[in-house]
């Protein structure tokens, strides 16, 4: 923990070396892009992006987990999205999972023992995923692009063009980053 709060006390001399001007961010951000990712410690979206203080707005969930919409009953992280999207208008939404992430594991060996009329899953594929620790991640981080894209401020943004959705794997063992390109059916590199 010392090791945490020594960087803590010396940030503003390492950002000015750096030629960051933290006031500029004192009126208000303008994120660049939202980056919802999981809260593993192993994957630091700022330094995978080379973002600046401002650039991204971070939502770090357990799993990078995106649950679905429900207007009636708002979660933290529904109201991070439609804030970032309808509120501060990010043009970018990047979702990015994760090699060797257990809860995206955990998730596909779940999906065998669901009830069939389980909607939580958007169809039948994790049934095949179990033991493939990079296709379960990567199909896990489409699970969640697809639950927001059904986003009551995502729905118009990306009918007028306004806003992209992204899917990135982030492979832990070498640092590598890839896109998902819907029309490879695939991920590839960035």
């Amino acid at each position: 923990m010392q090791y945490l709060i020594d960087q803590a006390r010396v940030f503003r001399a390492r950002a000015a070396a750096h030629g960051m001007d933290l006031g500029d961010l004192a009126d208000g951000h303008r994120p660049r892009a939202l980056f919802v990712s999981c809260s593993d410690a192993r994957l630091i979206p700022a330094l995978l992006t080379g973002a600046q203080p401002g650039d991204l707005f971070e939502l770090r969930t357990y799993g990078g987990q995106v649950p679905r919409c429900d207007t009636q009953a708002l979660s933290g992280e529904t109201r991070t999205i439609e804030y970032v999207v309808e509120e501060l208008k990010v043009s970018d939404v990047i979702v990015c999972g994760h090699s060797r992430c257990d809860v995206a594991s955990d998730a596909v060996r779940r999906a065998g023992t669901l009830p069939a009329n389980d909607m939580s899953w958007p169809d039948d594929s994790a049934l095949t995923l179990a033991g493939d620790d990079t296709a379960a991640g990567q199909w896990h981080t489409l699970a969640q692009l697809d639950a927001l894209s059904g986003y009551p401020s995502v729905i118009p943004r990306l009918a007028d063009r306004t806003l992209r959705l992204h899917a990135w794997f982030y492979d832990v063992d070498t640092g590598a980053v890839c896109q998902y390109y819907p029309r490879a059916s695939a991920f590839l590199p960035l």
